[in-house]
């Protein structure tokens, strides 16, 4: 099935609520979680930060939408690919960013958590280097690529194709912009940095 929903906002700015938000009104949705469970999928994200062609169905088949990374480092491709398809600009104050940033995934980032090469090598050329623009460290750096990721994307897609959204605004926006109902149940709200270091993933 195409992707109907394309998510450009980096790791750590709501993506996994945001993924069970999406979910919850029908849309099966790509996140990094999605890549442990499918690790062949590290190639394909790997080859398309070398500037490879792809098949991005060979990933995104059984799903209607993507957010967080590596599909944010893929936003332009991927709204080229997908013309229909609607994106989701999730934000959050930069610094906190930062620091939420560097209190979670810094680690997998930077090569210290998972071992695997393929994985490594995947977050080295799709997200390092290409939105981290080389270096996933200095806080000066990161905040200001983060600030450029934003208005890169607020720039260069249709209005009428993009939704700027931070999950504390709730279901009301979101669904508005994809022309759904708005659920009973509230809005979900995980993987925040306090409970991190508790997850069983």
């Amino acid at each position: 099935m195409p992707l109907d929903v394309i998510g450009a906002g980096w790791g750590r700015t709501g993506t996994l609520s945001l993924k069970f938000a999406l979910e919850a009104l029908g849309y099966p949705c790509h996140h990094m979680h999605e890549v442990f469970v499918h690790p062949e999928h590290c190639k394909l994200f790997t080859a398309a930060g070398r500037g490879e062609p792809v098949d991005w169905e060979e990933v995104y088949a059984p799903y209607r939408a993507t957010v967080d990374w590596p599909g944010a480092a893929f936003w332009r491709e991927l709204v080229a690919a997908y013309p229909g398809a609607k994106v989701l600009l999730t934000r959050r104050d930069p610094q906190r960013w930062y620091e939420s940033y560097r209190d979670t995934i810094y680690a997998g980032v930077t090569g210290d958590l998972v071992d695997s090469d393929d994985w490594n090598e995947m977050v080295r050329v799709a997200i390092v280097d290409r939105d981290l623009e080389g270096d996933p460290h200095d806080r000066e750096h990161l905040v200001d690529a983060f600030r450029r990721h934003e208005a890169d994307v607020i720039a260069a897609v249709p209005r009428d194709r993009l939704l700027v959204f931070e999950v504390s605004d709730g279901w009301e926006p979101l669904c508005a912009f994809l022309g759904v109902d708005v659920p009973s149940e509230p809005f979900p709200h995980v993987n925040d940095r306090a409970s991190w270091g508790t997850r069983g993933d």
